[in-house]
């Protein structure tokens, strides 16, 4: 795969994030599964684009931040099922 491709992945995955904290800032939504899926899928995307590029800082960062999307989502699960019995 040519670095366009990366470079392309990587920037989606950058204006993701930004949709996300903007929508969460306007209150146009919550904490909850859509902000935390946005913020996985930027971390994803922007991690994709980072890692022909040896930027292993970068890289990390967005591997952690993916984690943390992923355990919000798993807790606000946990939190429905609760909720549900």
């Amino acid at each position: 795969m040519n670095e366009l491709f990366f470079d392309i992945i990587g920037w989606i995955g950058m204006i993701l994030v930004l949709v996300a904290y903007i929508l969460l800032s306007l209150n146009k939504i919550k904490n909850g599964y859509t902000y935390q899926i946005l913020n996985f899928l930027a971390a994803l995307l922007m991690a994709i684009g980072l890692f022909p590029k040896n930027a292993w800082f970068s890289f990390t960062l967005q591997v952690v931040w993916g984690l943390i999307a992923i355990i919000a989502i798993i807790k606000l699960k946990t939190k429905s099922k609760k909720k549900k019995k």
